[in-house]
């Protein structure tokens, strides 16, 4: 199919559908075709109608929406330990961050579909919904169950906007620039990185937290509103033209360009939907692992134990329903969640891997990061700030330096291992780093080294999946790996939480038996501005030192542990040459 156009063609206008399709042949109609909804249409027949304005609209929408996505991610995560803390229940911190990684792991896929389904405007605004209610609920709750509600609403939101920047930025890249163009939109990390610790440190003294979480509810309806109206305007004008036909008749499997609207009743086309969507199967898919999950966050919250059963009978429910999963996807779904062939690919598989264990590892010593320093070091929040923010900053840079080294080389898997050993290194440099007690050089350089594996690992395990499949199944690829990764955010958020819970107050009764009673012990652990208030006494200041750096360094062993196996797994990853050849069409030329 001829998917091209001079500058000439993209530019002119035409009047009507008939004068589009008196100019060009019936070849350049865009039909849903076998294996392909109505959502891959669509894309593949923006193309036609782009000219070169609304391409600029289309990257300045994306520059907005990546300066609003990071300032988010790097102002609001200081805020959750203030607003757990301001409930008294800074312990379930790790509970919490498990249900929001349980929301990250299974909307992946859902938001890969919905964006197939109806069309990346469509799932734009989708997200925009979930994000705004989230926020909302998080500015106004009044107790530990609403904050963390609104926080998981919010995730279902994030974790949309994660996966479809990625998709559309692979709608419109090649292989050899995709990585660098996916890392620059990580840009603006390198701003905020200052900007967003005077930012937090301000909103904290002046409004407080909750006006922290309640501006953004403004905010991002703003930021994503141009990229969103643009692609509409893409789609529409596509349809004006005649240019998506979705009125194809069964009988014949002809199409007719300029009637855009299909005659089937309402219920065939919902019927058409969901089983576009594979409705069934992503019902299946998540309910397996919110059965494996839910009971990680139910018992490090203490509201059961493990040998509950409820527990018990959960964990079992969601094994089976995983694996009445696989029969169903092979025989019965007519477009498969994941097709079988992801798991036959190990230039598809193993990037997934890689990311489940890289994420189990790095949320083992993240989860609680942010607590330990402002316990143990005395800075003011704006060098906290910082230093929560090094990795990311390092991640970032060079993330961006790696999308180069692959454009020249235009190669990756060398970069893949590489990557790894370096963020082995970083973790394991963190046990020897004296934990509280640690020179802050020392510190922060774990953090710099950590960031500059993750992000040439990042780059490069994407790149390979999406490398090896089809246009029409980039998003599903995509979805895939993110969705291993965030599987592993969610694991690993629960076992920092189950290593916490189950040390650290043992810790603390066993160093500050003697200085206070159970009743005192007890609010340290709930509330990390209660700790701090001990700075004053130097023996109980000590013991709560002392305890804080005891079961981090558990987490950081733990976690030396896991990230060895992503460079295993490296090795068994195929190479392969980064083309300048489209996998769509040539929007970045």
């Amino acid at each position: 199919m001829n998917v091209s156009h001079s500058e000439h063609e993209l530019n002119e206008e035409y009047g009507s559908s008939h004068e589009y399709n008196e100019k060009h042949s019936a070849a350049s109609v865009v039909v849903v075709g076998e294996g392909q909804t109505e959502g891959l249409a669509k894309v593949e027949a923006v193309q036609r109608v782009w000219g070169p304005k609304s391409r600029i609209a289309f990257w300045m929408g994306i520059a907005l929406i990546s300066y609003v996505y990071s300032l988010d991610g790097e102002t609001t995560y200081t805020y959750q330990t203030y607003a757990t803390s301001s409930f008294n229940q800074h312990s379930l911190l790790g509970a919490i961050a498990t249900a929001q990684a349980i929301i990250l792991a299974c909307m992946k896929p859902v938001a890969a579909k919905i964006a197939d389904t109806f069309g990346r405007a469509e799932a734009f605004t989708f997200l925009v919904f979930f994000y705004c209610l989230g926020y909302i609920l998080l500015a106004s709750c009044t107790s530990i169950n609403t904050y963390a509600a609104g926080g998981i609403i919010y995730y279902v939101g994030y974790s949309c906007l994660e996966i479809l920047i990625q998709i559309i930025i692979g709608d419109v890249t090649n292989l050899r620039w995709r990585s660098l163009l996916s890392s620059l939109y990580s840009l603006p990390f390198l701003v905020n990185w200052a900007v967003a610790s005077n930012i937090s440190a301000d909103v904290l003294a002046q409004s407080g937290w909750r006006w922290g979480y309640g501006m953004f509810a403004i905010i991002v309806p703003a930021a994503v509103a141009p990229i969103t109206i643009t692609l509409y305007w893409a789609q529409h004008r596509a349809k004006k033209l005649g240019v998506v036909a979705t009125n194809i008749n069964d009988a014949t499997g002809e199409s007719d360009a300029p009637r855009i609207v299909s005659n089937q009743p309402f219920l065939r086309k919902f019927w058409n939907f969901l089983v576009d969507m594979d409705a069934l199967g992503l019902l299946i898919f998540a309910a397996g692992w919110a059965c494996l999950l839910v009971p990680l966050t139910l018992v490090n919250g203490a509201y059961t134990t493990w040998n509950s059963p409820s527990i018990i009978a959960m964990l079992v429910c969601g094994g089976v329903i995983l694996l009445a999963f696989i029969p169903y996807e092979t025989y019965v779904a007519k477009i498969p969640v994941f097709p079988l062939a992801f798991f036959r690919n190990p230039t598809i598989l193993f990037p997934a891997f890689i990311g489940f264990f890289d994420f189990v590892s790095f949320y083992l010593q993240y989860t609680y990061q942010y607590s330990f320093i402002f316990v143990t070091k005395d800075w003011s929040t704006v060098d906290q700030n910082y230093f929560a923010y090094t990795q990311t900053l390092s991640l970032t840079v060079f993330g961006i330096l790696t999308g180069f080294v692959q454009a020249y080389t235009r190669r990756t898997k060398w970069l893949l291992t590489i990557g790894l050993c370096i963020r082995l290194l970083g973790v394991g440099l963190m046990i020897k780093s004296k934990g509280a007690h640690g020179s802050t050089g020392f510190l922060v350089i774990c953090q710099v080294l950590q960031g500059l594996g993750g992000g040439i690992a990042a780059c490069s395990s994407q790149l390979l999946a999406q490398g090896s499949v089809r246009h029409q199944d980039l998003g599903t690829a995509t979805a895939f790996v993110l969705l291993w990764a965030a599987i592993g955010n969610a694991v690993g958020s629960a076992l920092a939480a189950a290593i916490w819970r189950d040390h650290m107050p043992k810790q603390l009764s066993q160093n500050l038996n003697g200085l206070l009673n159970s009743t005192e012990i007890d609010s340290i652990y709930a509330s990390i501005t209660t700790a701090v208030t001990y700075r004053s006494d130097e023996a109980v200041y000590d013991g709560i030192i002392t305890s804080y750096d005891y079961t981090m360094k558990i987490l950081l062993i733990v976690a030396t542990a896991i990230a060895v196996v992503p460079v295993i797994l490296s090795f068994f990853v195929k190479d392969m040459y980064l083309s300048d050849k489209y996998v769509s069409f040539p929007f970045f030329a």
